[in-house]
């Protein structure tokens, strides 16, 4: 007698998020000296990745890749209509360094939280970088 197995139910479906909006530290200053501070990147995909290899800024100086690489992930900063290579290089460092880290952590990690401690009392919670927040915003 043959018994008839049911097919396991389906577990619903997640949704992948694949933007997360930013606040920068410092913030892009355009030529009219407007600073523009939030901002969205999307998450890479492997073209994303493999295209700015093929960048003669990037063979000539291999440390352009991140430059490049940020300008096709970021869709939007502030008002500036077009985010490219150009407005990457314009950036404060402290900037870099944030969209660098928030660009490791939503391509390998899958997320944007942190944990962190409070300096004063030691006490250790989670932020999320992604959040737009200022420091002690909650």
């Amino acid at each position: 007698m043959r018994r008839t197995i049911p097919a396991p139910a389906e577990a619903p479906a997640e949704q992948l998020r694949t933007e997360f909006a930013f606040e920068l530290p410092r913030g892009y200053v355009d030529d009219a000296g407007t600073v523009h501070r939030a901002g969205v990147m999307r998450l890479a995909t492997a073209r994303d990745e493999l295209v700015p290899l093929r960048d003669d800024r990037v063979r000539e100086n291999p440390a352009y890749l991140t430059v490049v690489l940020l300008a096709r992930v970021i869709t939007r900063l502030g008002g500036v209509a077009d985010v490219h290579a150009g407005v990457v290089e314009n950036l404060f460092a402290a900037d870099l360094a944030f969209l660098q880290d928030l660009y490791r952590r939503v391509n390998s990690e899958g997320h944007t939280r942190a944990g962190v401690a409070c300096p004063s009392c030691g006490h250790g919670f989670t932020v999320d970088l992604a959040g737009g927040g200022r420091p002690g915003e909650s």
